[in-house]
């Protein structure tokens, strides 16, 4: 099993969803998490049921203040910072000619500033202990465009770049830098009201997998990336998606040959 015996993780995010499965399986793994969200009640609830090796700090990470708390009360708490998460992310549904100014400022601050001030704030403490992983949750929409999503579409693409940038800058230094890239999973940013039919959009996104991804699934490729086992990985995008990135599967009822020669 990959460890983290001894690391300790700043999860972003982490009071449901991707995040929330992550602050779990990385404290299995043996690491101490600090979890932070702006969602106070259900992220101290999640920390609650870890038990000791997790804190819970509720921040808006997209103010340079919040991060310097954040790292203060992680060293405080557990003395060093080995991995870093960027899990948090807020979704968008607006075109170009309906995406307000507004809107996209909002979204960009929590999806792409957030992570960048992260990844600054962590950056001296993992200097001064030798190395660490700093794990970037883009998405499948950071490896193709999705029409009507253009101000997430961009800020996961700024996130897959900065991801690569800072692996050049920091590799030498043993910080590496990933970034993973979920595809339709299974999280209350997909459902919020628990009332979408999961047949249905798999039926309709044709994902080779033939099933929508679960939280855990996306949590397992972060604690391979921010571990040891992942010691030559650098500068990486790993894309958790069933197959979406890969193309759309075929109905059977379609002639494939047809399809691409005709």
């Amino acid at each position: 099993m990959v460890r983290l015996d001894g690391k300790v993780a700043i999860i972003t995010g982490a009071a449901r969803g991707q995040g929330e499965a992550t602050a779990r399986l990385f404290a299995e793994a043996g690491a101490r998490v600090v979890l932070t969200d702006r969602l106070e009640l259900e992220g101290r609830e999640v920390a609650a049921s870890i038990g000791d090796a997790a804190r819970f700090l509720a921040a808006d990470i997209s103010t340079e203040a919040a991060w310097a708390r954040l790292v203060s009360e992680t060293l405080a708490a557990f003395g060093r910072i080995d991995i870093l998460v960027n899990n948090a992310a807020i979704s968008d549904h607006h075109g170009v000619a309906e995406l307000t100014k507004a809107r996209l400022e909002a979204l960009l601050a929590v999806n792409l500033v957030g992570p960048f001030l992260g990844m600054q704030a962590v950056l001296p403490q993992m200097l001064k202990v030798g190395g660490g992983s700093i794990v970037n949750i883009s998405s499948v929409n950071g490896l193709r465009g999705t029409a009507g999503m253009v101000g997430y579409d961009a800020g996961k693409w700024a996130l897959r770049g900065i991801t690569k940038s800072m692996a050049l800058e920091y590799g030498g230094r043993g910080i590496r830098v990933n970034s993973v890239h979920p595809g339709t999973i299974r999280t209350p940013m997909l459902d919020p009201d628990g009332t979408v039919d999961g047949e249905l959009l798999t039926n309709m996104l044709r994902v080779a997998a033939g099933r929508l991804g679960e939280p855990i699934e996306v949590a397992q490729a972060s604690l391979f990336l921010a571990s040891d086992a992942a010691s030559y990985i650098n500068g990486a995008e790993l894309a958790v998606d069933g197959g979406l990135s890969a193309g759309l599967v075929v109905p059977e009822t379609i002639d494939a040959t047809t399809r691409v020669c005709g």
